[in-house]
């Protein structure tokens, strides 16, 4: 699987909440166009890096406890990389970021869209993956 490098650039246009989180990511072209509209599903637990540094540990489906991800609507993602089992790790511009890590009995995290692989990493994680 390739790493989802096209995410640099990107911009949190949306976030929403429910059995898990969703970040819409959009990114233009140098036409003005499009070149990137995709959506980041985070389905287990995740950890969260704010801005000032703190980290917090987070769980799709817990309602206000995942406010500190609101923070993250307008920001861009700066450096993505995914890491051993499918580990996906997230900076933002604000100094904010992401890490969620392979789940041993459930997809942990996907990725869909225009202008990026879909990616899906599945229950104990995913290996081979492309630099």
């Amino acid at each position: 699987m390739k790493i989802p490098a096209a995410l640099i650039g990107a911009r949190v246009e949306c976030t929403a909440f429910d059995h898990q989180v969703r970040l819409s990511l959009g990114a233009l072209g140098p036409d003005e166009g499009y070149r990137l509209g995709a959506e980041l599903v985070l389905e287990t637990p995740f950890l969260f890096r704010d801005a000032a540094g703190e980290w917090y540990e987070l769980d799709p489906g817990t309602g206000v406890n995942l406010a500190p991800v609101l923070a993250l609507f307008g920001q861009s993602v700066i450096a993505v990389d995914v890491r051993e089992h499918g580990a996906l790790v997230i900076d933002f511009d604000d100094g904010a970021g992401l890490w969620i890590g392979p789940d041993p009995q459930f997809e942990s995290w996907h990725l869909t869209g225009y202008g990026v692989d879909s990616i899906m990493v599945g229950p104990g994680g995913e290996d081979d993956w492309e630099r």
